[in-house]
């Protein structure tokens, strides 16, 4: 596999892995990157590039104008996960129950090779690079703040990437249109009518009812669905219950729905309250839902993603090629709603055997570091296309 990596950061090869293993030891949890912006702002000043603090809360906006043109933003995300490290890493996690289990580490390196790059080895004739580091991506949609802070004023594309150990070193997962999930919660409350086991005429169980619900919510994906269009309902937690002789008076559940597309989306919650509904009537019991619409789905535009296939191909070569798709969710989301742009993938699976050996939000995450000199390379090789050197 031939992997062409962009002399400038050729350069700064262990810069960007310092940056990512000093990150990776410091994991800080969603709005509250103090630390980590304080680093970022440190690299920046470095680098001679100004920037805005406390974007978004927590978040920092720097920015590099070469003249006229347009701007384009390119996006890092900066939150940890509340996980504890088990690795054996030299620059393990020193935050107890906080670690860096998704690669955002690396993607604040990435972005941060980037800026070092422009700023010191490439001069640009024309156009704006804005450069965002985002917090809070994980569950807490650190993107709409940013983009009610004004992050993207004034942006006319913007592109985002994420580590993916779905994917081999030296592949980049580019694709048009959908490529994460939408990504909804729900919690669920089936009130009945307790009583003794023995004795079930006169109650109405919970946990009966809750089974049937959980079985009519499936026909939602196997028969409301097209079976071309990707959807997802998944009970993640029941719970309910005294005794092995007592019919319980209520049952809680919670879970997440997915999809590709908003109408799927709106339709999964519509169905939900329909069969709700209907369920409740038959066995007499109440039913309570709440229902929390999470990140959209993850749409990417087509002019925006053949400039990013153009940029991947030549740096990986024939290893630019469709993602391993997920049904996970992103709020890189929010962006592209206002903005068109991509979202891609860099492969950074550290055992090149079994690709799945370290997955994300897992304990003994880790990558293969050689996957950061990629994601800064094609971050590097499109701002050049799009602001063309001659």
């Amino acid at each position: 596999m031939s992997v062409k990596i962009k002399k400038e950061i050729q350069k700064i090869e262990n810069d960007i892995i310092g940056y990512r293993r000093n990150f990776h030891q410091y994991p800080e949890l969603s709005f509250k990157e103090f630390k980590t912006a304080d680093t970022i702002c440190n690299h920046l000043d470095t680098f001679g590039i100004s920037y805005e603090k406390d974007v978004g809360k927590t978040g920092v906006v720097a920015e590099l104008k070469f003249g006229p043109g347009p701007t384009i933003a390119l996006r890092a995300d900066m939150d940890a996960l509340p996980i504890h490290e088990d690795s054996k890493l030299s620059f393990r996690s020193l935050n107890d129950g906080v670690m860096h289990a998704c690669g955002h580490d690396g993607h604040m390196a990435i972005l941060l090779g980037v800026a070092q790059a422009l700023s010191t080895n490439i001069k640009l004739k024309k156009g704006t690079v804005r450069f965002i580091f985002q917090p809070a991506e994980e569950g807490l949609g650190g993107a709409r703040y940013m983009i009610k802070d004004g992050c993207l004023k004034g942006v006319d594309e913007i592109y985002g990437l994420h580590l993916w150990n779905y994917q081999r070193y030296g592949e980049v997962g580019v694709k048009t249109g959908p490529v994460m999930a939408s990504a909804d919660l729900f919690d669920i409350e089936v009130m009945g009518k307790g009583g003794h086991g023995a004795t079930p005429q006169g109650t109405v169980d919970p946990i009966v009812v809750a089974s049937n619900l959980i079985t009519q919510l499936q026909t939602i994906v196997s028969r409301n669905t097209n079976p071309l269009e990707s959807t997802v309902i998944s009970i993640g937690k029941i719970s309910g219950g005294h005794n092995f002789n007592v019919i319980s008076d209520h049952v809680n559940m919670s879970g997440t729905t997915r999809s590709y597309t908003e109408s799927n989306q709106k339709m999964i919650k519509k169905r939900m309250k329909e069969i709700i509904d209907g369920v409740s009537k038959s066995f007499g019991a109440k039913i309570t839902l709440k229902y929390k619409d999470g990140y959209p789905p993850t749409v990417n535009d087509e002019f925006s993603t053949k400039k990013v296939l153009d940029a991947a191909t030549s740096i990986v070569g024939e290893g630019a090629k469709s993602p391993y798709l997920s049904m996970g969710g992103e709020d890189f989301s929010y962006y592209l709603q206002k903005r068109p742009g991509c979202f891609f993938f860099i492969g950074s699976a550290p055992n090149e055997k079994e690709l799945l050996s370290t997955p994300h939000h897992c304990s003994h995450f880790n990558i293969d570091e050689r996957s950061l000199l990629v994601g800064s390379s094609v971050f590097l090789k499109l701002v050049e296309n799009s602001f063309s050197l001659g």
